[in-house]
């Protein structure tokens, strides 16, 4: 499989800011919501909802936060009433974008999006015109320090990952969307404890992207997941991420 984008790497390198961690807890808060509401308000029934409760506890949401926004998402609280939307866009070295996000103004959203990506050396696409070079999976990444490749390789393909890859300092595993949550229990029940859980788009192949398309190219993607209705991006480049470490 082709599909580690280095995105999320680079995202990892550069270590979260404490101004951006209420925009973080935002973002979550809204995840949380929108999955209670659509699968009802118990984690242990609802994957999607036990998935945002663990990354909200581990970025230290307090715990009446998480149990304000289930409660939003069931309708036992007033909140608003947020929609789903993916866009599909062109960056920098024609590189594809699955921008995902939710939103209470759909109108506002596109305009958000559509007036970074033009500022940003990108271009909106229409429906379908990349999701084809993507393919939804769950991804797991376990920090790779102190543990053996071999054993934690061997463990996620016996709880039925389909990948396994270790990227410098993290291991990612790779499952079918519907495996995510039994791949995850399975490792950390024999002591692999994730640092992050979630369904996101894989790219089938990569672009190459380096100098100054790649330095415009991250910047858009900051831009875009700095706004306040996109929950992130996943897209389909390659570069050198020592290179963009040194220079970010």
């Amino acid at each position: 499989m082709a599909g580690h984008s280095k995105w999320k790497q680079i995202k990892h390198y550069k270590a979260a800011t404490d101004a951006k961690r209420g925009a973080k807890f935002t973002k979550m808060i809204r995840e949380i919501t929108v999955a209670a509401k659509a699968g009802g308000g118990d984690p242990d029934g609802n994957p999607r909802l036990r998935t945002a409760i663990d990354t909200a506890r581990s970025a230290s949401m307090p715990k009446e936060n998480i149990e304000r926004a289930i409660k939003k998402g069931t309708g036992e609280l007033e909140g608003a009433d947020y929609v789903e939307v993916v866009y599909e866009a062109y960056g920098p070295g024609g590189v594809a974008l699955m921008i995902q996000a939710l939103t209470d103004n759909p109108t506002r959203t596109v305009a958000e999006v559509r007036a970074k990506l033009s500022r940003g050396g990108g271009n909106l696409g229409a429906t379908n015109s990349v999701a084809f070079m993507f393919d939804r999976k769950g991804q797991i990444s376990i920090e790779a320090a102190q543990l053996d490749d071999d054993a934690v390789m061997e463990a996620a393909l016996d709880a039925g990952a389909e990948d396994f890859a270790r990227e410098d300092d993290v291991f990612t595993v790779t499952t079918a969307p519907a495996d995510l949550h039994a791949v995850r229990a399975a490792l950390e029940a024999k002591g692999y404890k994730s640092t992050e859980a979630e369904l996101t788009w894989v790219p089938k192949s990569t672009v190459r992207v380096e100098g100054p398309a790649a330095e415009t190219l991250m910047k858009l993607l900051e831009g875009l997941e700095d706004l306040d209705d996109v929950q992130k991006v996943d897209a389909n480049f390659d570069m050198d991420v020592a290179a963009m470490q040194s220079n970010g």
